[in-house]
């Protein structure tokens, strides 16, 4: 691994993509900066937040970024070795919480993606792959689904390396492996 890299981890619900992400940042260096993007609304949410608290050292710097994540990013990575953004699409839902107009949205997304190539620390993003089923019934549910999908998109063109989870395994994406890509 290097200063500049730039990873993004995507999987499914479950799939040991946060831990992996955790792995990845917790042997790069000390000053480490974990952006939470939850907004935890229910008990439920709440003791998901605890037990994610729990697996971090102290060594951690929390920051709690529900919308403002390009921010963030700009303004939190020159002081650390390492940022752990966790992750993409509850960011997403709190976007989709203030507002449903697509340009809008797609204009964070971009930022978002400036902002991960431009910080000079390495940046590890976690997202959840959520185009893999079926067509969402309802409006609402299909536009969470594309925004999601353009999300990943753009982060992962920002980034230089692309791990997907799945069962708990991490499989590396981007780069390709030799003689796998067209």
């Amino acid at each position: 691994m290097t200063d500049t890299d730039k990873i993004l981890v995507l999987g499914g619900c479950r799939s040991g993509k946060s831990s992996h992400a955790l792995q990845l940042a917790e042997g790069m260096g000390r000053r480490r900066v974990f952006v939470a993007t939850c907004v935890p609304h229910d008990d439920e949410m709440q003791a998901r937040v605890a037990r994610h608290r729990q697996e971090r050292s102290d060594t951690w710097n929390t920051l709690e970024i529900p919308v403002d994540l390009a921010d963030a990013i700009l303004a939190h990575s020159p002081a650390a070795d390492v940022m752990l953004v966790d992750c993409l699409t509850l960011w997403l839902s709190n976007l989709l919480m203030q507002t449903q107009d697509v340009s809008q949205i797609r204009r964070r997304i971009d930022g978002l993606a400036e902002a991960v190539k431009s910080a000079p620390c390495p940046v590890i993003l976690v997202s959840n792959e959520v185009g893999a089923g079926i067509v969402p019934e309802n409006r609402l549910a299909r536009l969470y689904r594309d925004l999601a999908g353009w999300t990943n998109q753009a982060v992962a063109a920002a980034c230089n390396r692309v791990v997907w989870t799945v069962a708990g395994i991490p499989v590396t994406i981007k780069p390709p492996f030799p003689n796998t890509a067209p």
